[in-house]
């Protein structure tokens, strides 16, 4: 893991799930390696939906790959998440699903929309197509 990463989940952690960077629009991630098996963690932007789950999209800041954390939960969807919450910090298990057509381009619109950056990142990409997944509480 990156010294910025590690950063981020530290500040994360420390005050109830707010990071000065990124306001309370991050959650810690928790994959399993899709290769590896092992635990992975990553500070991501996720979306809060009215029906408890939350959107996050595999942006890797417009690289012309996907993320490894994405390998991740379509290798192995059963996932968990912090996030921040009116108490601090809940942990809450999550099942992740990539959404596609118009609800993936419905849950990317949400993206653009709070930060201007995800356009950004969509031009960077050089045509692939960033994957929005929806992680539903189980």
């Amino acid at each position: 893991m990156s010294d910025f990463n590690q950063q981020i989940i530290e500040e994360f952690r420390a005050n109830g799930g707010t990071v000065q960077r990124f306001g309370s629009s991050l959650v810690l991630l928790h994959t399993t390696g899709a290769k590896s098996g092992e635990p992975r963690l990553s500070p991501v932007m996720g979306i809060a939906q009215p029906d408890g789950s939350w959107l996050v999209a595999a942006s890797k800041a417009g690289a012309p790959s996907n993320p490894a954390w994405y390998a991740n939960l379509v290798a192995h969807p059963e996932a968990a998440i912090e996030a921040a919450t009116d108490d601090g910090v809940a942990t809450v298990e999550v099942t992740a699903a990539p959404l596609e057509g118009e609800e993936r381009d419905a849950g990317w619109a949400q993206f653009v929309a709070r930060s201007p950056g995800f356009a950004d990142y969509e031009a960077k990409a050089g045509g692939r197509v960033i994957p929005v997944v929806k992680l539903s509480p189980r």
